[in-house]
């Protein structure tokens, strides 16, 4: 049997009102290629469904060809529902900005977060993408990153971007707050961690990384 993947995706489009935001492409690219060489069965799905919105700032200059069939999936996503609630090996969620709007509250994600946690699925993220983490609780009440080694996009660097005013939380904060024990590597580069289940990385750098240790442990 091979391994089943839940990727969820952001639906939110927009930050300051005006400026387009999204999915960070290579966020869910890279690992979606790594999940499928490693012959893993992936099912993409995003908060509303239908298209997903892409970062434009995340489209590379020329086309990555490896990223084709990802990039295909793109256009007309499953709706996250209750059918995706359990029965994965592994729940990833890539970032990009869209995912501090949609991610946080979005009360079916946290179903299929808390649900695949207890189950002891792995659950990776990248970036952004741990926003989706921060209001999920194991059943007894626990935060899902109490006490956990966690990355994800730092305040500094979100500072850096000017978009600090922008989003709702600075993640870093935000999971600091909620008991992660927030471990990083300098900014904008390649940095990725693994407690137990829990798989997280920094930025759109860590994306291989991640997805790398995310292979890893569904190997054991």
């Amino acid at each position: 049997m091979s391994k089943k993947i839940l990727m969820v995706l952001t639906s939110h489009s927009t930050i300051n009102n005006d400026q387009a935001t999204g999915l960070w492409l290579e966020e869910y690219a890279a690992p979606y290629v790594s999940f499928i060489k490693n012959g893993f069965d992936v099912t993409v799905v995003s908060i509303d469904g239908g298209q997903v919105p892409l970062d434009p700032n995340s489209l590379p200059e020329e086309e990555n060809i490896t990223w084709q069939e990802a990039q295909a999936k793109l256009t007309n996503t499953e709706k996250l529902s209750e059918k995706h609630i359990s029965g994965f090996d592994a729940v990833y969620l890539p970032g990009g900005h869209g995912t501090v709007f949609d991610f946080p509250e979005n009360e079916m994600l946290k179903r299929v977060l808390q649900e695949h946690a207890e189950d002891q699925a792995v659950i990776g993220s990248v970036c952004h993408g741990p926003s989706g983490l921060v209001n999920v609780t194991y059943k007894d009440g626990t935060p899902l990153v109490q006490g956990k080694k966690v990355s994800a996009f730092t305040d500094d660097e979100e500072r850096e971007m000017q978009l600090d005013a922008a989003v709702p939380f600075l993640l870093e904060t935000m999971l600091k707050e909620k008991g992660a024990h927030f471990v990083r590597g300098d900014n904008w580069s390649d940095f990725s961690v693994r407690d137990g289940h829990l798989i997280t990385g920094q930025n759109p750098m860590s994306s291989q990384s991640t997805a790398d240790k995310m292979v890893e442990a569904l190997k054991e």
